[in-house]
């Protein structure tokens, strides 16, 4: 059976992330530029220095873990990527795929009242989330017909 392939990524999460983790990089070496005494007498060394922008890396390396989530639905299953792991899911344990009420993020439902969530499907991203939901459940038909 040949069906579509969904593939879908959080839109507002990434235009957000990107320039926080950008702007963490630039202040953080400018501050370890910066740092070298101050007028309580303390005095920073190169090593406190290159902590600094190292610092800053690591800050915006955890910032960009937000744009990581994404969903690949194709005729055998899911594939949720989430900020963290990464589950491959037959079709044949999914019981549906929901978007609860108030919830962030969409999921996807799963036998004995387990879920895993679609962090990728998220409701700040409006249309974009209505508009995968559709064609991810228009897949579900698909391979269920």
């Amino acid at each position: 059976m040949s069906a579509e392939a969904v593939v879908v990524r959080p839109r507002k999460v990434r235009r957000v992330a990107i320039p926080i983790a950008v702007l963490l990089v630039v202040v953080f070496a400018l501050v370890g530029t910066l740092l070298r005494s101050t007028p309580t007498g303390v005095v920073f060394n190169l090593s406190d220095q290159i902590a600094m922008g190292v610092l800053g890396l690591l800050l915006a390396s955890g910032v960009m873990l937000l744009t990581r989530p994404r969903l690949r639905a194709d005729a055998d299953g899911l594939e949720v990527r989430n900020i963290i792991g990464t589950q491959r899911i037959p079709w044949q344990l999914v019981q549906g795929v929901t978007f609860p009420d108030g919830a962030p993020w969409a999921r996807v439902e799963l036998p004995e009242d387990e879920y895993v969530p679609i962090m990728a499907v998220q409701a700040t991203d409006g249309d974009h989330a209505v508009i995968a939901m559709r064609r991810l459940r228009e897949l579900r038909r698909t391979v269920d017909a």
